[in-house]
Protein backbone atom coordinates (compact mmCIF):
# COMPACT_ATOMS: atom_id res chain seq x y z
CA UNK A 1 0.00 0.00 0.00
CA UNK A 2 1.27 3.68 -1.40
CA UNK A 3 1.49 5.57 1.67
CA UNK A 4 0.41 9.55 1.14
CA UNK A 5 1.77 12.59 2.65
CA UNK A 6 -0.67 13.70 5.30
CA UNK A 7 -1.88 17.27 5.51
CA UNK A 8 -2.80 18.67 8.28
CA UNK A 9 -4.11 22.82 8.32
CA UNK A 10 -0.82 23.86 9.74
CA UNK A 11 1.03 23.11 6.94
CA UNK A 12 -1.56 24.74 4.80
CA UNK A 13 -1.31 28.45 3.46
CA UNK A 14 -3.61 30.29 1.69
CA UNK A 15 -2.46 32.75 0.07
CA UNK A 16 -4.19 36.22 0.04
CA UNK A 17 -4.41 38.41 -3.04
CA UNK A 18 -2.52 41.44 -2.59
CA UNK A 19 -4.49 44.53 -2.57
CA UNK A 20 -4.01 46.44 -5.96
CA UNK A 21 -2.27 49.63 -5.94
CA UNK A 22 -4.50 51.97 -6.22
CA UNK A 23 -3.64 54.69 -8.57
CA UNK A 24 -4.25 58.68 -8.08
CA UNK A 25 -5.91 60.44 -11.09
CA UNK A 26 -3.20 62.34 -13.12
CA UNK A 27 -3.04 65.98 -11.50
CA UNK A 28 -2.92 68.08 -14.15
CA UNK A 29 -2.73 71.86 -12.84
CA UNK A 30 -0.74 70.85 -10.11
CA UNK A 31 2.09 69.31 -12.53
CA UNK A 32 1.62 72.46 -14.49
CA UNK A 33 1.61 74.00 -11.18
CA UNK A 34 5.56 73.16 -10.88
CA UNK A 35 6.66 72.42 -14.07
CA UNK A 36 5.52 76.28 -15.24
CA UNK A 37 6.96 77.52 -12.13
CA UNK A 38 10.27 76.00 -13.00
CA UNK A 39 10.57 77.11 -16.40
CA UNK A 40 9.20 80.61 -15.84
CA UNK A 41 12.17 80.76 -13.10
CA UNK A 42 15.10 79.16 -15.14
CA UNK A 43 14.11 81.79 -18.38
CA UNK A 44 13.50 84.99 -15.84
CA UNK A 45 16.97 83.99 -13.85
CA UNK A 46 18.53 83.89 -17.38
CA UNK A 47 17.41 86.81 -18.33
CA UNK A 48 18.32 88.61 -15.57
CA UNK A 49 21.92 87.16 -15.58
CA UNK A 50 22.22 88.72 -19.21
CA UNK A 51 20.62 92.00 -18.69
CA UNK A 52 22.92 92.47 -16.10
CA UNK A 53 25.59 91.01 -17.10
CA UNK A 54 24.88 93.51 -20.36
CA UNK A 55 24.42 96.16 -18.37
CA UNK A 56 27.25 96.50 -16.33
CA UNK A 57 29.78 95.45 -19.43
CA UNK A 58 27.67 98.74 -21.48
CA UNK A 59 28.65 100.97 -18.28
CA UNK A 60 31.91 100.17 -17.91
CA UNK A 61 32.93 100.16 -21.18
CA UNK A 62 31.24 103.55 -21.55
CA UNK A 63 32.82 104.70 -18.92
CA UNK A 64 35.87 103.54 -20.26
CA UNK A 65 35.40 105.47 -23.74
CA UNK A 66 34.87 108.72 -21.99
CA UNK A 67 38.13 108.63 -19.81
CA UNK A 68 40.51 107.00 -23.28
CA UNK A 69 38.76 110.23 -25.23
CA UNK A 70 39.36 112.54 -21.89
CA UNK A 71 43.16 111.50 -22.07
CA UNK A 72 44.10 111.38 -25.73
CA UNK A 73 42.63 114.95 -26.41
CA UNK A 74 44.55 116.44 -23.52
CA UNK A 75 47.43 115.09 -24.96
CA UNK A 76 46.85 116.27 -28.36
CA UNK A 77 46.14 119.94 -26.60
CA UNK A 78 49.41 119.92 -24.09
CA UNK A 79 51.91 118.67 -27.53
CA UNK A 80 50.16 121.94 -29.59
CA UNK A 81 50.35 124.08 -26.74
CA UNK A 82 54.05 123.86 -26.67
CA UNK A 83 54.57 124.62 -30.01
CA UNK A 84 56.19 120.80 -30.61
CA UNK A 85 55.99 119.95 -34.77
CA UNK A 86 53.18 117.32 -35.27
CA UNK A 87 55.42 115.01 -36.35
CA UNK A 88 55.55 114.19 -32.32
CA UNK A 89 52.74 113.13 -29.95
CA UNK A 90 52.28 112.82 -26.45
CA UNK A 91 52.80 108.84 -26.32
CA UNK A 92 56.45 109.66 -27.72
CA UNK A 93 57.30 112.50 -25.07
CA UNK A 94 56.30 110.64 -21.60
CA UNK A 95 59.18 108.25 -21.51
CA UNK A 96 62.39 110.42 -19.76
CA UNK A 97 64.74 108.12 -21.35
CA UNK A 98 64.26 109.61 -24.92
CA UNK A 99 64.68 113.06 -23.54
CA UNK A 100 67.95 112.93 -25.59
CA UNK A 101 66.70 110.93 -28.62
CA UNK A 102 64.64 113.89 -30.65
CA UNK A 103 67.07 116.63 -31.66
CA UNK A 104 63.92 118.53 -33.09
CA UNK A 105 62.32 119.18 -29.58
CA UNK A 106 64.07 120.58 -27.00
CA UNK A 107 64.30 118.77 -23.23
CA UNK A 108 62.19 121.53 -21.51
CA UNK A 109 59.10 121.66 -24.12
CA UNK A 110 59.04 117.47 -23.72
CA UNK A 111 59.28 118.09 -19.73
CA UNK A 112 56.58 121.02 -19.90
CA UNK A 113 54.03 119.10 -21.69
CA UNK A 114 54.46 116.25 -20.14
CA UNK A 115 54.18 117.99 -16.65
CA UNK A 116 50.87 119.20 -17.64
CA UNK A 117 49.28 115.96 -19.11
CA UNK A 118 50.62 114.09 -16.10
CA UNK A 119 49.10 116.75 -13.63
CA UNK A 120 45.83 115.87 -15.68
CA UNK A 121 45.83 112.37 -15.27
CA UNK A 122 47.17 112.49 -11.48
CA UNK A 123 43.83 114.58 -10.68
CA UNK A 124 41.42 112.55 -12.43
CA UNK A 125 37.95 111.99 -10.48
CA UNK A 126 37.65 108.78 -8.83
CA UNK A 127 41.00 107.43 -9.54
CA UNK A 128 42.69 105.16 -7.42
CA UNK A 129 45.88 104.60 -9.46
CA UNK A 130 47.25 105.65 -12.65
CA UNK A 131 50.35 103.66 -14.43
CA UNK A 132 52.31 104.69 -17.86
CA UNK A 133 53.94 101.88 -19.13
CA UNK A 134 56.77 102.18 -21.86
CA UNK A 135 56.52 99.49 -24.72
CA UNK A 136 59.60 97.44 -22.75
CA UNK A 137 56.82 97.22 -19.42
CA UNK A 138 58.29 99.77 -17.58
CA UNK A 139 56.50 102.18 -15.12
CA UNK A 140 57.86 104.93 -16.89
CA UNK A 141 55.34 107.17 -14.13
CA UNK A 142 52.32 106.39 -11.27
CA UNK A 143 50.69 107.91 -9.47
CA UNK A 144 52.56 105.76 -6.54
CA UNK A 145 56.15 106.65 -6.82
CA UNK A 146 57.00 103.05 -5.53
CA UNK A 147 55.92 101.38 -8.73
CA UNK A 148 58.02 104.23 -11.24
CA UNK A 149 60.73 102.02 -12.81
CA UNK A 150 59.65 98.80 -12.41
CA UNK A 151 59.33 95.97 -14.87
CA UNK A 152 56.15 94.20 -15.46
CA UNK A 153 56.51 90.80 -17.03
CA UNK A 154 53.29 88.55 -16.24
CA UNK A 155 50.38 90.74 -16.85
CA UNK A 156 48.22 89.28 -19.24
CA UNK A 157 45.55 92.48 -19.57
CA UNK A 158 49.14 94.62 -20.33
CA UNK A 159 50.29 92.49 -22.95
CA UNK A 160 47.12 92.10 -24.77
CA UNK A 161 46.50 95.75 -24.68
CA UNK A 162 50.40 96.30 -26.61
CA UNK A 163 49.16 93.31 -28.81
CA UNK A 164 45.73 94.29 -29.83
CA UNK A 165 46.28 97.61 -29.61
CA UNK A 166 42.67 98.37 -28.60
CA UNK A 167 41.84 102.13 -27.64
CA UNK A 168 39.86 100.63 -24.81
CA UNK A 169 40.25 97.63 -22.63
CA UNK A 170 38.29 97.87 -19.49
CA UNK A 171 37.42 95.36 -16.92
CA UNK A 172 35.68 95.34 -13.01
CA UNK A 173 36.85 93.22 -10.78
CA UNK A 174 38.35 93.48 -6.61
CA UNK A 175 42.22 93.89 -6.20
CA UNK A 176 44.22 91.06 -7.12
CA UNK A 177 46.95 90.41 -4.25
CA UNK A 178 49.47 88.67 -7.11
CA UNK A 179 49.68 91.52 -9.37
CA UNK A 180 52.49 94.21 -8.22
CA UNK A 181 51.61 96.91 -10.57
CA UNK A 182 48.02 97.26 -8.07
CA UNK A 183 49.84 98.95 -5.45
CA UNK A 184 46.90 101.20 -4.34
CA UNK A 185 47.76 104.32 -2.33
CA UNK A 186 44.16 104.04 -1.37
CA UNK A 187 42.49 101.16 -1.73
CA UNK A 188 39.01 100.72 -3.45
CA UNK A 189 35.96 100.20 -0.94
CA UNK A 190 33.77 97.89 -3.21
CA UNK A 191 35.47 97.67 -6.53
CA UNK A 192 37.32 98.71 -9.35
CA UNK A 193 37.78 99.33 -13.22
CA UNK A 194 41.25 98.96 -15.16
CA UNK A 195 41.17 100.97 -18.36
CA UNK A 196 44.23 100.65 -20.60
CA UNK A 197 44.28 103.42 -23.01
CA UNK A 198 47.01 103.07 -25.93
CA UNK A 199 48.70 106.25 -27.02
CA UNK A 200 50.02 105.63 -30.53
CA UNK A 201 53.02 107.67 -32.83
CA UNK A 202 52.07 109.94 -35.50
CA UNK A 203 51.50 107.39 -37.72
CA UNK A 204 48.80 105.56 -35.47
CA UNK A 205 50.28 102.54 -35.94
CA UNK A 206 52.77 101.34 -33.14
CA UNK A 207 52.06 102.16 -29.68
CA UNK A 208 54.48 104.97 -27.76
CA UNK A 209 53.13 104.43 -24.30
CA UNK A 210 50.03 102.66 -22.44
CA UNK A 211 48.34 104.88 -19.47
CA UNK A 212 46.54 102.56 -17.09
CA UNK A 213 43.59 103.67 -15.26
CA UNK A 214 42.37 102.25 -12.41
CA UNK A 215 38.48 103.68 -11.05
CA UNK A 216 36.10 103.40 -8.52
CA UNK A 217 33.35 105.49 -10.08
CA UNK A 218 31.35 105.87 -7.12
CA UNK A 219 28.80 107.66 -9.03
CA UNK A 220 28.51 104.81 -11.93
CA UNK A 221 28.41 101.82 -9.12
CA UNK A 222 25.19 103.50 -7.40
CA UNK A 223 23.41 104.01 -11.09
CA UNK A 224 24.75 100.34 -12.12
CA UNK A 225 23.42 98.81 -8.98
CA UNK A 226 19.86 100.79 -9.12
CA UNK A 227 19.53 100.00 -12.84
CA UNK A 228 20.29 95.79 -11.20
CA UNK A 229 18.01 96.34 -8.85
CA UNK A 230 14.95 97.53 -11.25
CA UNK A 231 15.78 95.08 -13.99
CA UNK A 232 15.57 91.77 -11.29
CA UNK A 233 12.30 93.56 -9.89
CA UNK A 234 10.99 94.12 -13.66
CA UNK A 235 11.76 90.33 -13.82
CA UNK A 236 10.06 89.06 -10.87
CA UNK A 237 7.08 91.21 -11.27
CA UNK A 238 7.10 90.17 -15.14
CA UNK A 239 7.65 86.44 -14.21
CA UNK A 240 5.05 86.66 -11.63
CA UNK A 241 2.24 88.43 -13.46
CA UNK A 242 3.15 85.88 -16.62
CA UNK A 243 2.80 82.74 -14.09
CA UNK A 244 -0.12 83.91 -12.50
CA UNK A 245 -1.84 84.41 -15.41
CA UNK A 246 -0.83 81.09 -17.51
CA UNK A 247 -1.68 79.50 -13.90
CA UNK A 248 -5.33 80.95 -14.16
CA UNK A 249 -5.54 79.74 -17.81
CA UNK A 250 -4.71 76.50 -16.71
CA UNK A 251 -6.71 76.69 -12.98
CA UNK A 252 -10.17 77.60 -15.79
CA UNK A 253 -9.03 74.86 -18.78
CA UNK A 254 -8.75 72.35 -15.94
CA UNK A 255 -12.22 72.92 -14.50
CA UNK A 256 -13.70 73.20 -17.90
CA UNK A 257 -12.15 69.30 -18.76
CA UNK A 258 -13.53 68.39 -15.31
CA UNK A 259 -16.74 69.47 -16.13
CA UNK A 260 -16.70 68.28 -19.21
CA UNK A 261 -15.61 64.53 -17.96
CA UNK A 262 -18.40 64.76 -15.79
CA UNK A 263 -20.67 65.74 -18.37
CA UNK A 264 -19.53 62.81 -20.75
CA UNK A 265 -19.99 60.37 -17.95
CA UNK A 266 -23.53 61.80 -16.81
CA UNK A 267 -24.25 61.56 -21.33
CA UNK A 268 -23.12 58.45 -20.98
CA UNK A 269 -24.93 57.05 -17.91
CA UNK A 270 -28.50 58.70 -19.60
CA UNK A 271 -27.88 57.28 -22.80
CA UNK A 272 -27.01 53.57 -21.13
CA UNK A 273 -30.52 54.50 -18.80
CA UNK A 274 -32.14 55.36 -21.15
CA UNK A 275 -31.94 52.69 -23.35
CA UNK A 276 -32.49 50.15 -20.52
CA UNK A 277 -35.68 52.33 -20.14
CA UNK A 278 -36.78 52.29 -23.59
CA UNK A 279 -36.35 48.35 -23.28
CA UNK A 280 -38.43 48.08 -20.07
CA UNK A 281 -40.79 50.81 -21.12
CA UNK A 282 -41.95 49.23 -23.69
CA UNK A 283 -42.24 45.75 -22.86
CA UNK A 284 -44.66 47.01 -19.69
CA UNK A 285 -46.87 49.09 -21.86
CA UNK A 286 -48.40 46.31 -23.81
CA UNK A 287 -48.84 44.17 -20.67
CA UNK A 288 -49.87 47.03 -18.41
CA UNK A 289 -53.03 48.44 -21.00
CA UNK A 290 -53.79 44.63 -20.98
CA UNK A 291 -54.15 44.64 -17.00
CA UNK A 292 -55.96 47.68 -17.24
CA UNK A 293 -58.42 46.56 -19.93
CA UNK A 294 -59.40 43.87 -18.43
CA UNK A 295 -59.85 45.40 -15.08
CA UNK A 296 -61.90 47.91 -16.52
CA UNK A 297 -64.29 44.85 -18.02
CA UNK A 298 -64.70 43.51 -15.04
CA UNK A 299 -65.50 46.29 -13.01
CA UNK A 300 -68.26 46.42 -15.57
CA UNK A 301 -69.50 43.12 -14.77
CA UNK A 302 -68.83 42.77 -10.92
CA UNK A 303 -70.50 44.56 -8.43
CA UNK A 304 -70.13 44.39 -4.79
CA UNK A 305 -67.18 44.28 -2.50
CA UNK A 306 -64.74 43.61 -5.50
CA UNK A 307 -65.12 46.86 -7.01
CA UNK A 308 -63.16 48.41 -4.76
CA UNK A 309 -59.89 45.70 -5.45
CA UNK A 310 -60.94 46.84 -9.15
CA UNK A 311 -60.42 50.36 -8.80
CA UNK A 312 -57.08 49.78 -6.53
CA UNK A 313 -55.76 47.78 -9.14
CA UNK A 314 -56.95 50.21 -12.28
CA UNK A 315 -55.25 53.09 -10.14
CA UNK A 316 -51.62 51.09 -9.61
CA UNK A 317 -51.67 50.78 -13.24
CA UNK A 318 -52.03 54.27 -13.97
CA UNK A 319 -49.41 55.39 -11.76
CA UNK A 320 -47.01 52.69 -13.38
CA UNK A 321 -48.03 54.20 -16.32
CA UNK A 322 -46.73 58.06 -15.42
CA UNK A 323 -43.51 56.31 -14.22
CA UNK A 324 -43.34 54.89 -17.18
CA UNK A 325 -43.22 57.72 -19.25
CA UNK A 326 -42.06 60.04 -16.74
CA UNK A 327 -39.12 58.02 -16.52
CA UNK A 328 -38.64 58.09 -20.85
CA UNK A 329 -39.07 61.87 -20.76
CA UNK A 330 -36.27 62.38 -18.31
CA UNK A 331 -34.41 60.00 -20.17
CA UNK A 332 -34.76 61.40 -23.65
CA UNK A 333 -32.75 63.60 -25.59
CA UNK A 334 -33.32 67.10 -25.50
CA UNK A 335 -33.24 69.62 -28.04
CA UNK A 336 -31.03 72.77 -28.28
CA UNK A 337 -33.35 74.81 -30.22
CA UNK A 338 -33.61 77.68 -27.80
CA UNK A 339 -36.75 80.41 -28.65
CA UNK A 340 -38.01 83.19 -26.65
CA UNK A 341 -40.46 82.11 -24.25
CA UNK A 342 -42.59 84.50 -22.39
CA UNK A 343 -41.39 82.91 -19.04
CA UNK A 344 -44.23 85.12 -16.72
CA UNK A 345 -47.43 83.61 -18.87
CA UNK A 346 -45.78 79.75 -18.42
CA UNK A 347 -45.35 80.29 -14.63
CA UNK A 348 -48.82 81.10 -14.56
CA UNK A 349 -50.28 78.60 -16.94
CA UNK A 350 -48.37 76.24 -14.15
CA UNK A 351 -50.12 77.89 -11.25
CA UNK A 352 -53.58 77.37 -12.87
CA UNK A 353 -52.95 73.86 -13.74
CA UNK A 354 -52.33 72.68 -9.93
CA UNK A 355 -54.95 75.54 -8.79
CA UNK A 356 -56.97 72.79 -7.20
CA UNK A 357 -54.14 71.01 -5.17
CA UNK A 358 -53.16 74.42 -4.23
CA UNK A 359 -56.83 75.39 -2.83
CA UNK A 360 -57.39 71.43 -1.55
CA UNK A 361 -54.09 71.56 0.41
CA UNK A 362 -54.20 75.16 1.91
CA UNK A 363 -51.43 76.21 0.15
CA UNK A 364 -50.80 79.93 -0.74
CA UNK A 365 -49.08 81.34 -3.51
CA UNK A 366 -47.26 84.83 -2.93
CA UNK A 367 -45.60 86.32 -6.38
CA UNK A 368 -43.30 89.00 -6.35
CA UNK A 369 -43.35 91.31 -8.61
CA UNK A 370 -42.39 88.65 -11.52
CA UNK A 371 -40.88 90.91 -14.68
CA UNK A 372 -42.61 89.82 -17.89
CA UNK A 373 -39.49 89.11 -20.33
CA UNK A 374 -38.54 86.67 -22.64
CA UNK A 375 -36.14 83.91 -21.70
CA UNK A 376 -34.64 81.28 -23.84
CA UNK A 377 -36.17 78.04 -23.79
CA UNK A 378 -38.79 76.30 -24.85
CA UNK A 379 -42.40 76.39 -23.87
CA UNK A 380 -43.46 72.65 -23.02
CA UNK A 381 -40.08 72.17 -21.24
CA UNK A 382 -39.92 75.29 -19.10
CA UNK A 383 -43.54 74.47 -18.19
CA UNK A 384 -42.39 71.27 -17.24
CA UNK A 385 -39.71 72.99 -14.73
CA UNK A 386 -42.69 74.59 -13.25
CA UNK A 387 -44.77 71.59 -13.05
CA UNK A 388 -41.98 69.81 -11.45
CA UNK A 389 -40.95 72.27 -8.98
CA UNK A 390 -45.24 73.15 -7.96
CA UNK A 391 -45.46 69.22 -7.23
CA UNK A 392 -42.40 69.21 -5.23
CA UNK A 393 -43.37 72.30 -2.81
CA UNK A 394 -46.94 70.87 -3.02
CA UNK A 395 -45.63 66.96 -2.12
CA UNK A 396 -43.68 68.97 0.90
CA UNK A 397 -46.88 71.03 2.67
CA UNK A 398 -49.70 68.30 2.73
CA UNK A 399 -50.70 70.30 6.02
CA UNK A 400 -50.49 73.77 3.80
CA UNK A 401 -47.98 76.41 3.46
CA UNK A 402 -46.92 78.99 1.15
CA UNK A 403 -45.43 79.10 -2.26
CA UNK A 404 -43.06 82.19 -2.76
CA UNK A 405 -42.09 83.20 -6.09
CA UNK A 406 -40.05 86.07 -6.33
CA UNK A 407 -37.01 87.38 -8.71
CA UNK A 408 -33.37 87.67 -7.35
CA UNK A 409 -31.71 89.64 -9.64
CA UNK A 410 -32.52 91.26 -13.30
CA UNK A 411 -30.54 92.92 -15.13
CA UNK A 412 -29.86 93.24 -19.10
CA UNK A 413 -28.30 89.53 -19.18
CA UNK A 414 -30.09 87.13 -17.04
CA UNK A 415 -33.15 86.86 -14.53
CA UNK A 416 -33.07 84.49 -11.29
CA UNK A 417 -35.91 83.91 -10.15
CA UNK A 418 -36.06 81.78 -6.73
CA UNK A 419 -39.54 78.98 -5.50
CA UNK A 420 -39.66 78.55 -2.34
CA UNK A 421 -41.95 76.47 0.10
CA UNK A 422 -42.38 76.76 4.08
CA UNK A 423 -42.50 72.38 4.12
CA UNK A 424 -40.24 69.79 5.72
CA UNK A 425 -37.05 71.41 4.28
CA UNK A 426 -34.15 68.80 3.52
CA UNK A 427 -31.06 67.51 5.21
CA UNK A 428 -27.64 68.04 4.25
CA UNK A 429 -27.17 64.40 2.76
CA UNK A 430 -30.41 65.04 0.89
CA UNK A 431 -29.83 68.43 -0.69
CA UNK A 432 -26.04 66.85 -1.91
CA UNK A 433 -28.05 63.70 -3.40
CA UNK A 434 -31.22 66.45 -4.77
CA UNK A 435 -29.64 66.02 -8.23
CA UNK A 436 -28.56 62.34 -8.66
CA UNK A 437 -31.08 60.40 -11.14
CA UNK A 438 -33.51 57.95 -9.07
CA UNK A 439 -32.70 59.53 -5.60
CA UNK A 440 -36.07 60.76 -3.71
CA UNK A 441 -37.42 61.47 -0.54
CA UNK A 442 -40.78 60.87 -1.53
CA UNK A 443 -43.06 57.90 -0.82
CA UNK A 444 -42.83 55.84 -4.16
CA UNK A 445 -40.92 58.77 -6.00
CA UNK A 446 -39.32 58.50 -9.50
CA UNK A 447 -36.50 60.67 -8.21
CA UNK A 448 -36.13 61.92 -11.43
CA UNK A 449 -37.72 65.55 -11.48
CA UNK A 450 -35.01 67.47 -10.19
CA UNK A 451 -32.73 66.05 -12.74
CA UNK A 452 -34.64 66.68 -15.04
CA UNK A 453 -35.06 70.74 -14.02
CA UNK A 454 -31.24 70.64 -14.41
CA UNK A 455 -30.80 68.92 -17.57
CA UNK A 456 -33.59 71.59 -19.12
CA UNK A 457 -31.67 74.62 -17.57
CA UNK A 458 -28.10 73.70 -18.38
CA UNK A 459 -29.26 72.86 -21.99
CA UNK A 460 -30.49 76.23 -22.12
CA UNK A 461 -27.33 78.36 -21.13
CA UNK A 462 -29.01 78.55 -17.35
CA UNK A 463 -28.23 76.65 -13.74
CA UNK A 464 -30.02 75.54 -10.69
CA UNK A 465 -29.43 75.83 -7.05
CA UNK A 466 -31.18 74.28 -4.43
CA UNK A 467 -31.14 75.49 -0.61
CA UNK A 468 -33.22 74.01 1.89
CA UNK A 469 -33.16 73.54 6.27
CA UNK A 470 -34.91 70.66 7.99
CA UNK A 471 -38.14 72.39 9.28
CA UNK A 472 -37.87 75.64 7.43
CA UNK A 473 -38.54 74.80 3.72
CA UNK A 474 -36.81 74.44 0.13
CA UNK A 475 -35.98 77.37 -2.01
CA UNK A 476 -34.75 76.57 -5.54
CA UNK A 477 -33.16 78.68 -7.16
CA UNK A 478 -33.53 79.84 -11.31
CA UNK A 479 -30.96 82.25 -13.57
CA UNK A 480 -32.20 82.49 -17.10
CA UNK A 481 -30.72 83.69 -20.25
CA UNK A 482 -32.42 86.97 -21.21
CA UNK A 483 -33.87 87.05 -24.76
CA UNK A 484 -32.24 89.81 -27.00
CA UNK A 485 -35.80 90.84 -28.26
CA UNK A 486 -36.85 91.37 -24.66
CA UNK A 487 -33.10 93.16 -23.18
CA UNK A 488 -34.19 95.57 -26.46
CA UNK A 489 -37.90 96.38 -25.50
CA UNK A 490 -36.49 97.28 -21.83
Amino acid sequence: MSSQPRLDSSSLQVASPAPAAVRKPFDLLRWYAFVSLAIILSVAVGLGLISSRFVINESVERDALLTAQFIQAIASAEVRSVAIPNVRTMGDLLDPRLDQAFADVSPEARRAARGEFLDHIAHLPDMLLANIYAPDRMVIWSTNPALIGKMIDADDDLDQAFLYKRRVSASYHTVDQARSEQKFVTPPEQLFIENYIPLFDADGENVTAMVEIYKEPRDLIVRIERGLLLIWLAIAVGAGVVYLGLFWIMHRAARQLAIQQKQLISNETFVALGEMSSAVAHSLRNPLASIRSSAELAQEIEEGPAQKNIGDIISQVDRMSHWVRQLLQSLRPLSDAAEPVELLRILQDSLQAFEPQLLRQGVKVQIDAVPAVQVFSQPVLLGQIFNSLIANGLEAMPEGGTLRIEPVRHNRHSLILRLCDTGKGMSDQQQRMAFKPFYSTKQGGLGVGLVLVRRIMESFGGTVRLSSREGKGTCVQLSFRLARAARERR
